[in-house]
């Protein structure tokens, strides 16, 4: 059985597994304790506290969340996403997105999913039970692995760590493509100045998203220190308040656009 405090969460384990070694639950438990400061203290109490953590995670709080764009936002990340690829996705997400992504990807695919906190991971590996092709690692955005994926999936994190962090995840996440390959980030970006919300929008975020307003002055592509090797094509939602911003591998087809 999972329990939430992340005690059987295993590193490097498929799904489904039985318990994991004294030595795996030491090691995971000195990875749980790299939690960054900025985490603790901003979004500790989303992330960090069990009880918020479970009333968070459900399909209609993410929905008022995003303003009524839960499904849509999440179709526009499902859809870059084949039958068969292997996946990379970087942290937990409340809702059921997670498990969209495991049945999109088939049993003949691979997914990873990567988390710091324990809980989080918990809370993941629970929503995979019964799909034995993905896993859950503990492992850092920008520390993500060795592997190679056909794509690597973001959503909603960027906006939620420091430029210096968010500079260090996309260049790692870059790294993790193969030829022809992706990484497909969705997450805020400066809508329109007709936007009706953009006032309550920047007022929410300087008092609760510290670091989501970066996303309003930078383009995502700007965070890369390499960006040349990649083709950047960039779509913007509901008056420009959502991005899905996608990096081709220079080997894809993507056209390039100006962003």
């Amino acid at each position: 059985m999972t329990s939430l405090d992340g005690a059987h969460v295993f590193v490097d384990q498929p799904i489904g597994h039985g318990p994991a070694s004294d030595a795996q639950q030491s090691s995971q438990r000195r990875d749980a304790t790299a939690i960054p400061a900025y985490l603790r203290e901003v979004y500790g109490w989303a992330y960090l506290n069990r009880i918020n953590a479970l009333l968070l995670d459900r399909d209609a709080v993410v929905n008022a969340i995003l303003l009524g764009n839960n499904r849509r936002l999440r179709r526009t990340l499902l859809c870059e996403i084949e039958p068969g690829q292997e996946v990379l996705h970087v942290a937990h997400v409340y809702g059921r997105l997670i498990p969209a992504l495991a049945g999109r990807i088939g049993c003949s695919g691979r997914l990873d999913v990567i988390d710091l906190v324990p809980l989080q991971a918990a809370l993941c590996r629970r929503k995979l039970r019964g799909f034995p092709q993905a896993r859950v690692r503990f492992a850092d955005a920008a520390r993500p692995g060795d592997g190679l994926y056909n794509t690597v999936t973001c959503f909603f994190l960027l906006h939620e760590i420091p430029d210096e962090r968010k500079r260090a995840v996309v260049d790692a996440l870059l790294a993790r493509v193969v030829p022809g390959g992706k990484v497909v980030f969705v997450d805020y970006h400066r809508p329109a100045r007709w936007h009706p919300l953009r006032g309550l929008m920047r007022g929410l975020m300087n008092r609760l998203e510290p670091f989501a307003e970066s996303l309003w002055h930078h383009e995502i592509v700007e965070f890369a220190s390499a960006p040349g090797p990649y083709r950047w094509r960039k779509q913007t939602l509901f008056g420009g308040l959502y991005q899905k911003t996608v990096a081709y591998h220079a080997r894809s087809q993507a056209t390039e656009i100006s962003v």
